[in-house]
């Protein structure tokens, strides 16, 4: 399986071996890879003919300088685990940098209608300007028909969307389910800083999103926030961010709850210097 450093060398080899009124599925990452982007992958492999996996950590979506020095990285087995799908089809794109922004990083601004004010903008500054950046960089480098993306991130997969409809990208968003391990745990490349102990603490963030599921048809958004803070008040590993139930629509929080429209809640949570993000459908 051949890896490309260079957009042109990537290019070249898609004009190769694609074949004409064939599909082109990009799955774009930052390495590291698990299962759920190994999920991902599949999916475009069973919806197309040829497929371009991206493993780039792009520095412009960092706003914590110690996270993105931290970010895991392991091209040779991340080459390793997309061997093990089996596939041809697959093109691997790792370049650095300077092949993807040339001689000076700029990130761009976008006008993401809002959806970038809640949650985790609120607390990353910056960061959807930077992956609306990378992402429309890589869409002009790849020209994928189809991209996807996983529901682990789910405000940036509404961002994307967003940045799709924005810059009349020709290109069709997939949105996928999260992965998850044994113990609801959603996969991350993050996991891998974790040890086995803190993983299992970690599994308690999905148990407590679930719980709310359950609760949401007889509590409010106040109450529901307040149980799921109380929850974190004498938790000596994990350290709650901040917890939402938003509007899937808008991801503007729900003050009270209206018909037709569909909530989901999301949380953030640290443990040690790691962050982890988890949400849920609610109704």
């Amino acid at each position: 399986m051949n890896v490309f450093t260079t957009k042109h060398a990537l290019q070249k080899a898609i004009s190769a071996v694609r074949e004409v009124n064939s599909t082109l599925g990009f799955v774009p990452t930052m390495g590291a890879l698990h299962e759920g982007h190994l999920s991902l992958i599949q999916t475009a492999l069973d919806e197309n003919e040829l497929v371009v996996v991206s493993i780039f950590v792009n520095p412009t979506q960092f706003n914590n300088s110690s996270d993105l020095e931290h970010y895991p990285r392991s091209l040779a087995l991340d080459k390793t685990k997309l061997e093990s799908l089996g596939s041809s089809k697959i093109l691997i794109y790792a370049p650095e940098v300077d092949d993807v922004y040339g001689e000076a990083i700029s990130t761009s601004t976008f006008d993401f209608g809002g959806l970038e004010a809640q949650m985790e903008g609120k607390f990353r500054p910056g960061h959807f300007d930077g992956v609306g950046t990378v992402v429309h960089q890589l869409f002009k480098i790849v020209s994928p028909d189809f991209a996807y993306f996983g529901e682990k991130d789910f405000q940036q997969l509404a961002i994307i969307n967003k940045l799709v409809e924005l810059t009349e990208s020709p290109v069709q968003i997939v949105g996928c389910p999260i992965a998850r391990a044994e113990n609801g745990l959603a996969l991350s490349s993050r996991n891998t800083r974790l040890s086995l102990e803190e993983q299992g603490h970690a599994a308690k963030i999905f148990a407590i999103l679930k719980e709310v599921k359950q609760k949401f048809g007889t509590k409010n958004a106040n109450e529901l926030k307040e149980w799921v803070n109380h929850q974190f008040d004498n938790d000596a590993v994990l350290s709650l961010e901040y917890f939402e139930i938003s509007d899937e629509i808008t991801l503007k929080p729900m003050r009270n709850k209206q018909p037709n429209t569909v909530y989901r809640a999301f949380i953030a949570v640290h443990i040690r210097d790691v962050r982890l993000i988890d949400n849920i459908a609610l109704n």
